[in-house]
């Protein structure tokens, strides 16, 4: 258990990372004016649909809590039944909250638990249809309800997912985060060697003479392309991180306090050397004036903006363990608030500084190359290599949430050999985003690629319709009333704005595919 403050700092470290990296680029491409609109809409509607988990995770705690009890009420029932006579000993053990037996199946038919899922089997599902609403067999919102809702279970969104959704919705679920978690993979495996890359074909020192440039441009005297020394590289990455994918990989509490401060230390860095740089350009009379407007470089900058403030997928393991969760959406809205004014002001401070043309993909690597920003050697070498340690670290654990992903979309068709599965999964986990990193690195297109389509299924369309399902499944249990005073409800409790929502991701998508359709065309 942790802080109100410690939950919001988590959660703050959850979002801020390897997005805001490529943010800057796809920002001066954009123009500055309209990504800062682009910016605040994307996270308002990302607070939106956080709010959406929140409410379907206390749902969800309540769902649990009412199968635990009538759990123990069936123990009891079968204890006083096998005491009793002979016609009681054949009645169906399910019974409706009025006392009157049910002549519904019984709660673990085969029909119900494969078609239904809770976990591994949907009691709860079963036995909604089983209980009348709320109003009609006298349960008041009371105290003993509102308790029912608090969240102190952390019910992960695939649990939430085989609980509210049929089958078909959750075999959607798993392959839109499937294909995130690939993009994902794909992005850390191309950062990593292109950092390393840039720093063995650069000269650190502003003394020698820079080989940075395009992939087709020597790095070594002996001939190697860039490229060449790239694949290399993440060569090395491979061998060195994917066996790590064959193990029970988990982030240790150290582990993180070290990436986050080495995060905080890299970002507030490279803000103020950024405004040193504007300073100075000033000073010399360099005018750098970034476009305000650009609506070509809109589709890539969606892409970015939803990869760079996703969380939903992480959210009730950060929320649970908060002890005070009174105020949960106040704090989340403190959080939302802080992270747009953090990516507006790096992102105003690095297209004035460098100027739209001049921003890599990684904005580390204008640092690392420019000597005009920074002529301290350890401070490029750091800014450098910050996204070698910090990524790095991420990848076996990701690759071990991918398999695992993996192995429940085919758990009906796994190998039946333990070793073999063992051996199978993390294979189809790691050698796909290592093949795509072998074909480019272009890091903006796949953080755009991957936020604009899997991206937005994940923050957008799974937490709306997450929400609308659990509060359909909440009813049937608890009835609309203590739906409605439910505790952690999202603010925009309204049914309009799911669909809001929903009609906003085919409007967006719809507009990305085609401009990417145009472009290459």
């Amino acid at each position: 258990m942790y802080s109100s403050a410690a939950g919001v700092a988590y959660i703050f470290n959850l979002i801020v990372g390897t997005g805001a990296l490529a943010l800057p680029n796809a920002i001066g491409h954009a123009g500055w004016l309209i990504s800062i609109i682009l910016l605040f809409v994307l996270g308002t509607l990302s607070y939106i649909t956080t709010t959406f988990v929140i409410e379907s995770l206390s749902i969800a705690n309540a769902c649990y809590r009412r199968d635990k009890k009538d759990d123990n009420n069936l123990v009891v029932g079968r204890v006083v039944n096998n005491l009793d006579d002979d016609h009681y000993r054949s009645a169906s053990p399910v019974t409706r909250r009025d006392g009157k037996s049910s002549d519904k199946s019984p709660l673990l038919s085969p029909s119900s638990s494969h078609d239904n899922g809770y976990y591994n089997n949907s009691k709860m599902r079963g036995r909604g249809r089983n209980y009348q609403s709320a109003s009609h067999v006298g349960v008041s919102i009371n105290g003993a309800v509102e308790e029912d809702f608090e969240i102190s279970k952390n019910i992960e969104m695939g649990e939430m997912a085989m609980l509210f959704f049929n089958k078909a919705g959750r075999v959607c679920f798993y392959i839109c985060i499937i294909v995130y978690l690939y993009g994902d993979l794909a992005i850390y495996a191309a950062a990593v060697p292109k950092s390393l890359r840039d720093i063995a074909c650069s000269s650190i020192s502003c003394n020698g003479t820079s080989s940075s440039g395009s992939n087709e441009g020597i790095c070594w005297s002996n001939g190697f392309t860039r490229m060449d020394v790239y694949r290399i590289f993440l060569g090395v990455f491979t061998v060195t991180m994917a066996p790590f994918a064959y193990f029970n990989v988990q982030k240790t509490k150290y582990l993180q306090y070290f990436t986050t401060v080495l995060r905080w230390i890299a970002f507030i860095m490279m803000i103020v050397l950024a405004i040193l740089l504007i300073s100075k350009n000033k000073r010399n009379g360099k005018s750098i004036t970034p476009p305000i407007a650009n609506v070509s470089g809109i589709p890539n900058l969606f892409g970015v903006s939803v990869y760079s403030f996703m969380c939903q997928h992480s959210i009730p393991s950060l929320v649970t363990p908060i002890k005070n969760k009174n105020n949960l959406t106040r704090l989340l809205f403190y959080d939302y608030a802080l992270i747009f004014l953090f990516y507006a002001l790096i992102g105003m401070t690095a297209v004035f500084a460098f100027g739209p043309d001049e921003l890599q993909d990684i904005y580390t690597l204008n640092f690392q190359d420019s000597c005009e920003a920074t002529d301290v050697v350890f401070l490029r070498y750091f800014l450098g290599l910050f996204p070698v340690f910090t990524i790095s670290t991420n990848f076996p654990i990701i690759t071990v949430t991918l398999s695992n992903n993996l192995k429940a979309l085919f758990s009906s068709c796994s190998p039946s050999s333990p070793l073999l599965s063992r051996i199978l999964f993390p294979t189809l986990a790691v050698v796909p985003p290592i093949a795509a990193a072998f074909v480019t690195n272009d890091i903006t297109s796949l953080v755009g690629y991957t936020g604009s389509y899997a991206g937005a299924g994940v923050q957008y369309v799974i937490p709306a319709l997450l929400v609308l399902m659990a509060r359909r499944h909440g009813s049937e249990i608890y009835g609309e009333t203590a739906i409605r005073q439910n505790v952690h409800k999202s603010p925009f409790f309204r049914k309009w704005w799911i669909y809001l929502m929903l009609i906003w991701t085919v409007v967006c998508l719809s507009f990305v595919t085609v401009n990417h359709v145009l472009v290459r065309h």
